[in-house]
């Protein structure tokens, strides 16, 4: 039997269990704020008499936000604490929201769009990387592999965004009060949520008043006041980590299965379409048989990590993903292809939240780490969709998908780098037992 990565216990202290509910909850939010913007885009464009390529720049524009949030992340966890941090940036992706929906139907202004998506990236990126740090220490002291269930909710969410979306436009209601409306929620649900997670600094870093803060985090008096690092110092450790080799190879990972997941999200419609001579409805369906593939991989991913590990699982999902785009390049049958794109589903579904954690073994820079490889995703996600666009005007777009295989093989080959470190002896969490 392989050796498993996490010992399971039999029983969740109510802390711990209170944490991990609240981070369920956050990744929920974190999807359903997003995909509100994104279901309401065709009509941004028709109240603002956009052109397809400006609606490509301020979609670049909200991709460009992310990626500031995630290099301010660490800072802004650093001075405030972990829960303040999640608090602060969920509300500038709220306030983010409101301003597009203000900018796109009442002022009906481009600019106030822009800034709108602007803030509405940079909450987006930042929370990713508090989020991941505080759902990757929680699993820790679970000793259960709950990333990817973390990773599933934020699918969920953005289920739900899209589907709430579509209703809202389907019955005539006006972006500024939908995106308003779903500003409150994002702030109703994120705050409620985030009192039950550790204001400590870095909920990873394995100084001992850090680790005492968390210990205690459900004692008001420990958890206001978290152990301040100096700006010079967070800045430092956001740079050294790329001196890892480990962290390189994490990184080649993250990009591998984040443009596999992103090429899926932006072409496997147009390719289905074009490709195979489906209808744009069918194109639709096909796009939405590989969003709930990756969603189911991303709820049973937890159990099948603990038993076979990081390494197996990355190497497994990412074989599933080669053979699932081959059946989806060369096989022009409505079955093979169909199977090929729920094969590329499971293929991508544990790369993002297990690169997460693996990132995230390293307690001396855990947020550092986190933001770093979170970074190569998101570049991943921009980078992606024109270099496909590229290859698929000179190539074909179903010739073009070979880029994302020959990825998914460099995955398959650097997943040794996802291998649990145990962390030192003195720095090991102690157990919690329910009382």
């Amino acid at each position: 039997m392989a050796r498993t990565e996490a010992t399971p216990r039999t029983r969740i202290a109510p802390e711990m269990r209170a944490w991990r509910n609240a981070l369920f909850v956050i990744f929920i939010v974190s999807g359903l704020f997003l995909s509100s913007w994104v279901s309401r885009v065709p009509g941004v464009r028709d109240s603002l008499h956009l052109s397809t390529d400006v609606v490509g720049i301020i979609l670049l524009g909200v991709s460009i936000g992310a990626i500031v949030g995630l290099v301010v992340a660490p800072p802004l966890q650093a001075h405030f604490g972990t829960r303040a941090g999640i608090t602060i940036v969920v509300f500038a992706a709220a306030l983010g929201l409101a301003i597009v929906g203000l900018g796109a139907t009442v002022l009906v202004s481009f600019p106030v769009v822009v800034v709108g998506l602007a803030l509405l990236g940079l909450g987006n990126g930042a929370v990713d990387v508090m989020m991941n740090v505080s759902a990757a220490a929680v699993e820790k002291r679970i000793g259960r592999t709950i990333m990817p269930f973390m990773h599933a909710c934020f699918s969920i969410g953005t289920v739900a965004g899209a589907g709430i979306g579509a209703a809202c436009a389907a019955l005539g209601i006006s972006i500024f009060w939908h995106l308003s409306a779903m500003a409150v929620v994002t702030i109703a649900a994120g705050v409620i949520a985030v009192r039950y997670v550790p204001n400590t600094q870095d909920v990873l870093d394995k100084d001992a008043a850090a680790r005492a803060s968390l210990d205690a985090f459900d004692d008001p008096a420990v958890a206001a006041a978290p152990r301040r690092r100096t700006f010079g110092e967070t800045v430092r450790s956001q740079i050294t980590v790329w001196a890892d080799w480990r962290l390189v190879l994490i990184g080649v990972v993250m990009l591998g299965m984040a443009f596999t997941e992103g090429s899926a999200n932006d072409w496997i419609a147009l390719a289905s379409v074009d490709g195979h001579g489906l209808t744009n409805a069918g194109g639709a369906l096909v796009l939405d048989v590989f969003v709930a593939a990756m969603t189911i991989g991303r709820i049973g991913g937890g159990p099948a990590v603990d038993r076979i590990g990081r390494v197996w699982s990355i190497r497994l999902t990412a074989a599933l993903g080669v053979a699932g785009l081959l059946l989806f390049i060369l096989v022009p049958v409505p079955w093979a292809y169909v199977t090929g794109v729920v094969l590329w589903g499971l293929g991508a579904s544990l790369g993002f939240p297990l690169g997460m954690s693996a990132a995230a073994d390293d307690e001396q820079n855990a947020t550092a780490r986190v933001s770093a490889v979170a970074m190569i995703g998101y570049l991943a996600f921009l980078a992606g969709p024109p270099i496909i666009g590229f290859l698929g005007q000179q190539f074909g777009i179903l010739n073009a998908l070979y880029v994302v295989l020959v990825l998914l093989v460099a995955a398959f080959v650097c997943a040794p780098a996802l291998r649990h470190r145990e962390p030192a002896p003195a720095s090991r969490p102690r157990e919690h037992h329910a009382a």
